[in-house]
């Protein structure tokens, strides 16, 4: 009788920044032999559902049962559906899945425990970042347990510090003022292990609070030191960007798989373009079409990804910023971008897209990493969150940086200051900066020299004997795949 396969229960926080790496893991684990049950919420599976429904000529699948070695489960995300369109959406969530998301994954991981009905019995859970509670529900099993980390190294060992920080008086700030006048960039941190020094605003965006009771220092606190109770760690990052911080981290806990970029790693493979893709929002490839029809190198990408939220005014300075560089451009304008206003392209300001037809192409959304890998793309304006930024150094465009949330603030610092492939813009945005930064990235000869290294790292560490494809294959072992094909395309 044959052995059944491992079976991993990926459980990813309900936001695209850890839905898209969670199911680039599950491919490259379920090519390599693993059997993985995917839980997503309800609430986003409806959205899948709306957005496959709405791309014509669609053939994704999306469905409970999945294709073979892959299958679809579903829990409640504890929201109500009148909170859904709240201001601070993402507290609202965070709060709804800590306190409520534990019961149902219980309930659903002891149906699928003993295997049965071609499903093996669950050998590992394997939730990402922030979804610490299902760490309870994998002991409770007797299985072991793995943490994907969705974001870079460095970001974690700065939310790994918080709680220090926090110790130390630095936080929560003393009062408001403390916001505006130069400290979170004058105070200087520079005991990090594994870090450069680091200013306290670049920690992360949670230290920006005078509450000492604040919900989201605290929750990341928790959920980043919580990362350590898992059996090992996986960071979709690769040695030679982050050598110092990952030897810290290893100091401090020695069980981790650095396993990215993923896209890079999936590239190298096996096609696996039979299995469902997960997009919450439809995909725009009409733009694929205008940027062949472009110069090569000669076009600005500008995306602020999926949960920045910008005013009118903001996306105003950005989009006429893009328009001054007199070069041309793909702005990504999602229907909920702007705040109290219209959605998508109705956004813009008055006469932007009669004004700017011949330069511009505008999406509510793309396939970002097939944008990004181009060849006529030569400049990226991001939010810097992790899988954008990741994308970016993997296809070697230069970066303008506008971070605005969490770990963006670090990604920034260390795109701009460490890897040597961005500039960092101004949080007040203006016009004139964002079209002058653009220039500076697009056409410094250091730059350019810094993007074409870090892609060309990033190809090595996911080729056949590369740091990340040997640690996948590590990986691969220890969930209990005894004979592994190592693909390579």
């Amino acid at each position: 009788m044959a052995t059944p396969p491992p079976h991993a229960v990926v459980v990813p926080y309900p936001g695209s920044g850890n839905i898209n790496p969670a199911l680039q893991l599950s491919k490259l684990l379920r090519r390599h032999g693993v059997f993985v049950t995917f839980v997503i919420t309800e609430h986003n599976l409806r959205r899948v559902r709306d957005a496959a429904a709405a791309d014509e000529g669609s053939g994704a699948a999306v469905s409970g049962g999945g294709r073979e070695g892959f299958r679809i489960e579903t829990i409640p995300d504890g929201m109500l559906d009148a909170d859904r369109d709240a201001q601070d959406y993402d507290t609202g969530l965070s709060k709804a899945t800590a306190h409520h998301g534990a019961a149902p994954l219980r309930e659903l991981a002891a149906r699928l425990r003993g295997g049965g009905g071609g499903v093996p019995p669950v050998t590992c859970v394997l939730p990402t970042s922030l979804m610490s509670f299902a760490l309870e529900v994998a002991r409770e099993l007797g299985v072991p347990s793995m943490v994907l980390w969705g974001s870079s190294a460095a970001a974690l060992m700065g939310h790994m510090r918080l709680r220090e920080l926090k110790e130390r008086g630095y936080l929560p700030l003393k009062d408001v003022s403390c916001l505006t006048n130069g400290h979170l960039e004058k105070t200087i941190i520079d005991w990090i292990p594994g870090m450069p020094p680091i200013s306290l605003g670049d920690v992360s965006s949670f230290v920006r609070t005078t509450d000492p009771d604040d919900f989201g220092l605290w929750f990341n606190i928790t959920e980043a030191n919580n990362c350590t109770n898992a059996g090992a760690l996986i960071i979709n990052t690769f040695e030679a960007l982050e050598p110092d911080v990952l030897a810290a981290l290893r100091a401090e806990y020695p069980r981790i798989y650095t396993v990215g970029p993923l896209g890079t790693m999936l590239r190298r493979g096996l096609s696996d373009d039979d299995l469902t893709d997960l997009s919450l929002w439809k995909q725009d490839t009409e733009c694929l079409t205008w940027l062949d029809a472009q110069e090569p190198g000669s076009v600005v990408y500008a995306n602020f990804g999926s949960l920045t939220v910008l005013t009118a005014a903001q996306l105003a300075e950005f989009a006429w910023g893009l328009a001054a560089t007199r070069r041309p451009f793909l702005l990504v304008v999602r229907d909920d971008l702007v705040t109290g206003g219209n959605g998508g392209v109705a956004a813009l300001p008055p006469d932007f897209l009669s004004e700017t037809a011949e330069q511009c192409c505008v999406a509510t959304w793309c396939p970002q990493e097939r944008v990004l890998r181009h060849a006529a793309v030569g400049c990226f304006v991001t939010h810097c969150g992790w899988n954008s930024a990741c994308e970016g150094l993997a296809a070697g465009v230069p970066m303008v940086c506008w971070p605005v949330f969490a770990d963006q603030f670090t990604i920034c610092k260390y795109a701009c200051e460490v890897w040597g492939v961005g500039i960092r813009l101004d949080e007040a945005v203006r016009r004139e900066q964002v079209a002058a930064h653009v220039g500076e990235a697009m056409e410094s000869e250091e730059i350019g020299r810094s993007a074409a290294r870090w892609k060309a790292e990033a190809e090595a560490a996911a080729c056949r004997g590369g740091s990340s494809r040997e640690n996948l294959l590590s990986l691969v072992r220890a969930l209990g795949v005894s004979s592994i094909d190592d693909f390579e395309a």
